[in-house]
């Protein structure tokens, strides 16, 4: 990736190994073993419904407190000017509570799901600065690929670990491993620390600007909640960005519920577990070079324009998925979406960092995880609403359908031009 003298590559590659560390985290536990060990391991002789149900309440509880606290984490640490420190404190929390995953006994389902709802909160708290710390490393020319190289980092060290995990739980023997619960619980603790690992050199690289008063921390609550009721009236003042995050919510959601579904409904179509895994790594190899060429092709085109070009793609791969019926062509569509997912993140986020006031990304950023918290919400509940109604999981992927075209109806109104002219007015 070239990256012109605005922004040194140093900075922006210690920035983007960031999403090189936690997408461990999102591979590894979230898609991968966490939600199988919950319901074999720490819910033994349990009924899947219930575990279901106790997987979903965990993973409900962490997102609200991400949802509710989210907006006005933001806005204080744009008055104490340390949104690094707020990263620091969300990942160390992520990294601990992983790692302690390994140390869970096998039936102690309530502290497994504890443990698991912590290091999400850890996750999901620390990408909201991280999110906001794009803007301190690239000038505005620059976001589409820095942005872009982020989430590729993040598919490769992610699908590098998780293609090692998945090696330790298949031949646990080669691992010098007794059986595969120890090499799950061993999988846990190698996320943990490379999440910690390849954090560092974002601490250590990446500059934040300091402001010139110094800010108790009262103070800056105060502020921070003063800013936070100031924000949600000013974003009605901004009704192009205001459109363009209603768009990221209803597509974003439909881009989620591929990603949290596609494993459940291949299961449903009765293609093997194995394949689906296989699957899911491909996915993650693929996106690494994808997310890149995004970058550049936002770039080109825009970033609009190219969200709008990967939801046509999730358009297609949606109502394809709807009559397959064989494993390759499952494959394939794997492949295509790894062609586009890292794509539409990576150029939303930079979109969304044009069109928000200047001094302000932690708050505002603070709004955009909030509604990317939402995401696979909606879509879930209308494909398993659809297909109890219908009797077909196919008719029932046939509506996330929905969620694109309405996202890219939105966005298609979504004036960037005016709403970047708009923020650059917001005191």
């Amino acid at each position: 990736m070239h990256v012109t003298t605005e922004a040194s590559r140093r900075t922006v590659y210690a920035w983007a190994f960031y999403d090189w560390a936690n997408s461990a985290f999102a591979t590894t536990v979230m898609a991968g073993f966490f939600p199988l060990f919950f319901k074999e391991y720490w819910n033994s002789g349990v009924a899947d419904t219930v575990s279901t149900f106790r997987l979903g309440l965990a993973n409900s509880m962490a997102s609200l407190v991400v949802v509710l606290c989210a907006p006005l984490l933001g806005a204080i640490a744009d008055h104490l000017d340390r949104r690094k420190g707020f990263l620091l404190l969300f990942a160390a929390l992520g990294v601990v509570m992983t790692g302690a995953l390994h140390f869970v006994a096998a039936g102690d389902w309530q502290l497994a799901a504890l443990c698991y709802g912590l290091a999400i909160l850890g996750f999901s708290g620390g990408n909201l600065f991280y999110d906001a710390l794009l803007l301190s490393v690239a000038r505005p020319a620059q976001l589409d690929r820095v942005s872009a190289l982020g989430f590729a980092l993040g598919y490769l060290g992610g699908g590098l670990l998780f293609a090692f995990n998945v090696l330790m739980v298949l031949y646990p023997d080669w691992f010098g491993l007794p059986d595969k619960a120890t090499a799950v619980r061993v999988s846990f603790l190698s996320v943990a620390l490379w999440w910690a690992v390849f954090s560092v050199p974002l601490f250590l690289l990446v500059p934040e600007a300091r402001a010139a008063e110094a800010v108790r921390a009262r103070v800056a609550i105060t502020r921070g909640l003063a800013q936070l009721r100031r924000t949600l009236r000013e974003i009605g003042r901004l009704p192009h960005t205001f459109l363009f995050l209603l768009a990221y919510w209803l597509y974003i959601d439909g881009v989620d519920t591929i990603v949290r579904m596609a494993v459940d409904y291949g299961l449903s179509l009765g293609f093997p577990s194995n394949s689906l895994i296989v699957a899911l790594l491909i996915t993650q190899f693929v996106g690494f070079p994808a997310a890149i060429a995004f970058g550049r092709l936002g770039d080109r085109i825009g970033a609009r324009a190219g969200i709008l070009t990967a939801l046509a793609v999730y358009v297609v791969v949606t109502a394809w998925g709807a009559f397959m019926s064989a494993v390759w062509e499952f494959y394939l569509l794997a492949v295509v979406i790894g062609l586009v997912q890292g794509g539409v993140q990576s150029l939303s986020r930079s979109l969304y960092a044009r069109l928000i006031p200047p001094g302000r990304s932690a708050e505002f950023f603070g709004f955009y995880n909030m509604l990317g918290k939402f995401a696979a919400v909606l879509g879930p509940a209308l494909m398993g609403w659809v297909g109890v109604l219908s009797g077909s999981p196919r008719i029932g992927i046939l509506s996330v359908l929905v969620l694109f075209v309405a996202g890219a109806a939105l966005l298609l109104r979504v004036d960037v031009t005016r709403a970047m002219h708009d923020a650059a007015r917001q005191p």
